[in-house]
């Protein structure tokens, strides 16, 4: 294993040495060109590489994501710029030296420079020269100066807090050892990095005054040298030894201005990521009003007379076209983004589906249709959607919490025509229909005279007919109101759930809605719980408030009622029992028709049955009811006979027994009529229209 790893890591120590032996003769080269005397043609070579060297500078300064990626810039800075100074030193030796030879005497490049930039005017080369140090001195390199120093000086204030954060992090288990480890590299090579660029952007400023001073020593040191050495005339020797000292002072200050761009670039990117056209072009091109507003004024500018019309209206044109673009490719980027958004959840959810974990989870509400049933709503599935979220806002609206999502299901086990209503995985109702037919709600109404069927209808029991759709106007002539399949299924499914809301109830909903307390009764919450009882407790009472369908939306009365009693009694149905008598007003108000509140009370002989089966403790608490099994089963059947004439008879109502008594009237009452509300004496708030329409004797 050794071996092998000496043979593969060989030749790249091999690379890497080359590399630094290379590296040290480059910078041993660019010391000694500081003393020695070289050709022009080696000055050439050095001058290209010099600018070949500033454009790639620039080019990684623009495409860089963030500075620190950049980190060794100041010393490629410092490189560069030696190289630079090597060179205008060497160019000064030899113009002063073969200057008298013409305007090639520095090598081809500064004479070239001299001719294309100058156009063999050593005036105009002059302007342009100033121009150049100008910019450079005083615009770029004076505000990337004062922007290092900034950045050094903040980037140096923020590191301890910075340093504590990555502790925090640690401390909190945000992040491991190895991460904080690298955030802290990361840190130390920021403030580095910050503190040498405030000490790199020196070197531009020197080397902007340097290539100045040793522009002007050849100018003049070369006239002087051309006239009293080479017996040069004045003007010739002026126009020779400008046109090179100008064409050298070009060459080398168009790298040092491209360089001190890239140090601008770098240091004025902060905090922004992302390459300069990201930083730059994309925040310019999110505006699209802003181009509009830009195009339009260019616009008008290109109608101004005196002005010309054809560069304006380009400009223009190009501003609006992009204006117009923009706001669509970001409309496509944005759908672009929730599709994959989309395609990515569905994959997720389809690869939690196909899990195992899957398989252990219980949907709360389900719908599973038989097959045929399902192909019959399939161009319905929209509707019963629809239809399905109404029923869910309009449970929120009158029991004060949201029902579970209802999952919709296709089962081929079941019968094809049938549909099963499941909570918590159990089938708590089942039911097959006629597909394609009509319901008719009968009642104790005598039947249509047209073709039907007696059935009873799922959701209250109620005798029924069914009717072919053919005769769903002859019914509605005689009275009645035709139900098609979805509605049928849609309030078999309401009542359901209705049936069914303390079992909906989660934990989770409970802590829900108390969240979105007001903090007066979130205090409240904290004197209750856990001084005298729990959440899980506080859910009970909510749970038996809603099993006979007294709705929470009151939650806040319903705290305060709890606050009253829960000091003194532990018991949950206590508790329910003194909150049912605070929430008086409410509970009749749901339960009244027509402003009226329909009562059946017991008789007396049921009275007297009820109280004797109460056994008190010493305390005269109820401690038990013990009733004798036949009287049960007499008061079912009284019961049944009366509360079924009642509701033949389309009476409203609700059952009064005694306060003690009332539960276990309830009790009794619900196995045979689930839907009659049994209210206590104490519940009949005052100011309500009560209407007797019987008792129980």
């Amino acid at each position: 294993m050794a071996v092998d790893t000496l043979k593969i890591s060989g030749p790249s120590a091999a690379r890497q040495s080359r590399r630094d032996l290379g590296f040290a003769a480059g910078i041993v080269f660019i010391m000694a060109v500081l003393f020695v005397p070289i050709p022009p043609w080696v000055i050439d070579m050095g001058l290209v590489v010099s600018i070949a060297l500033s454009i790639l500078i620039l080019m990684v300064s623009l495409w860089i994501e963030k500075p620190l990626d950049f980190s060794s810039f100041p010393t490629v800075l410092l490189v560069a710029t030696m190289l630079r100074l090597s060179l205008n030193i060497a160019t000064t030796r030899v113009i002063l030296s073969n200057g008298d030879q013409g305007h090639n005497a520095a090598g081809h490049v500064i004479g070239g420079f001299s001719q294309f930039v100058m156009g063999g005017d050593f005036v105009i080369g002059l302007v342009v020269f100033a121009i150049l140090i100008t910019v450079n001195f005083l615009v770029i390199t004076k505000g990337a100066t004062r922007i290092a120093e900034v950045g050094a000086r903040f980037t140096l204030d923020a590191i301890p807090g910075k340093q504590m954060a990555i502790d925090a992090d640690l401390s909190a288990g945000l992040i491991d050892e190895r991460q904080a480890q690298s955030r802290r590299r990361e840190l130390e090579e920021e403030s580095s990095f910050f503190g040498s660029m405030d000490g790199a952007s020196k070197f531009v400023r020197g080397d902007a005054i340097a290539g100045l001073i040793i522009t002007a020593v050849n100018i003049f040191g070369g006239i002087i040298i051309g006239v009293t050495r080479h017996g040069m005339e004045f003007g010739e020797a002026a126009d020779v030894f400008v046109k090179l000292s100008v064409g050298d002072g070009l060459v080398t200050q168009i790298p040092a201005l491209i360089v001190s761009l890239a140090a601008g670039l770098l240091v004025s990117k902060g905090g922004t990521r992302g390459a300069a056209q990201q930083a730059i072009i994309s925040q310019l091109g999110n505006y699209p009003r802003a181009l509009m507003v830009a195009s339009i004024l260019v616009g008008v500018l290109a109608v101004v007379p005196g002005l010309p019309f054809v560069p304006f209206i380009i400009v223009s044109a190009a501003l609006g076209a992009v204006a117009y673009s923009v706001p669509r490719q970001r409309a496509e980027e944005e759908a672009r983004v929730v599709a994959e958004k989309v395609q990515a959840e569905e994959k997720a959810a389809e690869t939690e589906r196909l899990s195992v974990k899957e398989s252990l989870r219980i949907v709360e509400v389900e719908l599973v249709l038989g097959k045929q049933m399902a192909a019959h709503l399939n161009f319905q599935r929209p509707e019963l959607a629809n239809r399905v979220q109404k029923m869910r806002r309009r449970f929120a609206a009158r029991y004060g919490f949201v029902v579970p999502e209802i999952k919709l299901s296709d089962d081929l086990n079941i019968d094809s025509k049938s549909y099963d209503i499941k909570v918590h995985g159990t089938t708590v109702a089942s039911q097959q229909l006629r597909l394609g037919d009509l319901l008719v709600v009968l009642g104790e109404s005598p039947a249509p005279d047209i073709p039907h069927d007696i059935t009873r209808e799922p959701a209250f029991g109620l005798r029924a007919a069914w009717i072919s759709e053919t005769f769903a106007s002859a019914a509605r002539r005689a009275g009645f109101e035709p139900v098609d399949t979805l509605s049928i299924l849609l309030t078999h499914l309401s009542e359901v759930i209705r049936n069914n809301l303390a079992h909906l109830l989660s934990y989770k909903d409970m802590r829900s809605l108390l969240d979105r307390l007001d903090p007066e009764y979130k205090r409240l919450i904290e004197e209750i719980v856990p001084a005298h009882m729990s959440y899980s407790g506080l859910q009970a009472v909510l749970k038996l408030l809603l099993a006979e369908r007294v709705s929470i939306r009151n939650l806040t009365l319903i705290l305060e009622a709890i606050a009253e009693i829960a000091p003194h009694v532990r018991r949950s149905e206590r508790i329910v029992e003194h909150v049912r008598v605070r929430m008086a007003q409410q509970i009749c108000g749901d339960l009244m028709h027509k402003g009226q509140l329909g009562v059946l009370r017991l008789g007396n002989r049921w009275d007297l049955a009820f109280h004797q089966a109460l056994k008190r403790d010493s305390k005269g608490d109820v401690v038990e009811f013990d009733i004798d099994p036949r009287l049960v089963e007499q008061f079912a059947a009284e019961a049944t006979k009366i509360i079924r004439e009642k509701t033949d008879q389309g009476e409203n109502f609700v059952l009064v027994a005694s306060p003690d008594a009332r539960p276990y009237v309830r009790m009794m009452i619900e196995r045979i009529f689930v839907n009659l509300p049994v209210l206590s004496h104490l519940e009949i708030a005052r100011g309500v229209d009560v209407k007797a329409i019987g008792s129980i004797a």
